[in-house]
């Protein structure tokens, strides 16, 4: 692992043949927000090439370090990050994955072909109980898809008491049999996934329809008080009438949240997304002005939103986001295996700091994938395992879980690349749960560093601290089995003179500062 010193002067090797942009921020302690839900740091797991077969569970019998079958590599990470909620069964899987396949003894269990991602087989051994497990074992909550597409309220309604009753009824006996005494806590439940493709090829207007039957067998009550998330727009968030549509129809009484997906591809096009790795400037910003339409999306539907429940009783969940690359050559295409740079890591700064933004309706989001799947935290192999870019703009980001938002007017420079021009930086504000005050920030520009005056307002602050995460290539990247190179550093570039901080902010970089 390269010491902060070595970072810190490739850092400034680099600064000499570039540029220093300057901008200013006003921050407004006095002026406290919504609150940032811990939620907002969610994963998504789907059974989906190696996210859950290899990079979850390798079975009792592994050689590979477990705990009842679930890597213990990969709990301690996660751990690390504190994990809040996590997403499962998927998904485009979810609609096609029937509860009762994987209870009872592993041995007797039907074997499924995975038809959404590559065909592969689904031995079905991680089910419902090894999900709790391995849940409770990261010490997260869980975030349960329900079968709309090829299901029944039935089937709902049967999976909801398996997972909750705490009295003797059947389902919940035959749970106790299969070795859990008490219930589950299931806090949130979504009602379908991508209704409007592959789980069903639905209108709005039928959609709608469906939820109104599924909810009325929902039961939400004491031993279900889960929280019920609807299908929202399709992926990418220009379907104004979808929205419309389930918000009347469906009503705020009946549902506590409406589902976003947006993922963020270079080019634009899914028969073509881009590369990875060895991508060129140009690249680079086409990553960056696709991610910032996330924000657009949420105001947008917020906006629609608000027509129909103007007290925001109802919460916009971006449960799918994330980089969407070209599949990595040679591996199965229905994998979405993908490599993870120093650009998945800024741009995951950039987007927790829209769900700061907009905390008074973005109450979850769920990253796509946690492990070895499109924009993961983790990479693993055989016995080795990967803590990527992504995971560690994660990491510097923990002291944002359940703090409360505070106002930070930014005027940042721009920087232009062919017909776009971006923003350098962005940024958000909150006190912590500890009471100190946190800022994080984005500088998308590759090339040059930016120069931020920061107003402080009323805060009384004399110290600055925190860590930075670059690194000299756009691309650079941690490698499997050899020491990690991405990963933060302690930041030096920050210094408060009266009430105004100043921060360097390097190139391609995250910062999270803590004022004392």
């Amino acid at each position: 692992m390269l010491s902060a010193a070595t970072v810190s002067a490739l850092m400034l090797a680099a600064s000499t043949s570039a540029a220093t942009l300057t901008a200013e921020a006003t921050l407004k302690v006095d002026q406290p927000g919504p609150k940032i839900d811990k939620y907002v740091y969610g994963q998504f797991s789907e059974h989906l090439g190696a996210g859950i077969y290899e990079g979850v569970w390798v079975g009792e019998g592994s050689k590979i370090p477990n705990v009842r079958g679930i890597r213990t590599d990969v709990v301690n990470a996660l751990k690390e990050i504190k994990v809040p909620l996590i997403r499962w069964p998927g998904g485009c899987f979810a609609d096609e994955y029937h509860w009762r396949d994987g209870i009872g003894p592993r041995d007797q269990r039907p074997s499924r072909k995975n038809n959404w991602w590559g065909g592969s087989p689904e031995s079905n051994h991680f089910g419902t109980h090894e999900f709790f497990d391995f849940a409770e074992q990261v010490g997260a909550d869980a975030y349960v898809s329900i079968n709309v597409g090829s299901g029944d309220p039935t089937e709902m309604r049967e999976w909801i008491e398996y997972m909750t009753s705490p009295g003797e009824d059947t389902l919940a006996q035959e749970r106790r049999k299969n070795g859990r005494d008490k219930p589950f806590k299931v806090p949130v439940i979504g009602i379908g996934n991508e209704s409007w493709g592959c789980g069903g090829s639905m209108t709005p207007e039928y959609y709608s329809n469906e939820y109104r039957r599924f909810n009325e067998f929902f039961h939400k009550g004491a031993d279900n008080p889960a929280l019920r998330i609807a299908v929202g727009p399709p992926s990418g968030g220009d379907d104004d009438n979808w929205t419309e549509v389930v918000m009347k129809q469906i009503g705020s009484g009946r549902m506590d949240g409406l589902s976003l997906h947006y993922y963020t591809l270079p080019t634009g096009q899914w028969e073509k997304k881009g590369a990875s790795i060895n991508f060129s400037r140009q690249a680079w910003v086409d990553t960056f002005s696709r991610t910032l339409k996330l924000e657009d999306f949420i105001v947008k539907h917020g906006a629609i939103m608000d027509k129909y429940d103007p007290e925001k009783k109802v919460a916009l969940y971006v449960d799918e986001w994330g980089t969407w690359y070209d599949v990595e050559p040679g591996t199965n295409p229905g994998h979405l295996y993908q490599l993870n740079t120093l650009r998945d890591g800024v741009l995951a700064a950039v987007n927790f700091n829209f769900f700061h933004k907009h905390a008074d309706r973005v109450k979850m989001t769920a990253v796509a994938q946690t492990i070895n799947v499109l924009q993961a935290m983790i990479l693993t192999k055989d016995d080795k395992i990967l803590l990527t870019p992504t995971y560690y703009a994660f990491k510097m980001y923990v002291p944002f879980q359940d703090s409360t938002s505070l106002p930070l007017e930014l005027n940042p420079p721009t920087f232009t690349s062919g017909d776009k021009t971006l923003p350098a930086i962005n940024a958000s504000a909150a006190k912590g749960k500890d009471g100190k005050t946190y800022i994080g920030l984005a500088n998308m520009n590759p090339d040059d560093e930016v120069k931020l005056t920061v107003n402080l307002g009323t805060l009384k602050a004399t110290k600055v601290s925190g860590e930075v995460l670059t690194a000299p290539k756009m691309d650079a990247r941690n490698e499997m089995g050899v020491p990690a190179t991405v990963v933060p550093v302690s930041y030096k570039g920050g210094k408060i003179s009266g009430n105004k901080l100043t921060l360097n902010l390097p190139a391609k970089s995250v910062v999270v500062v803590k004022l004392d």
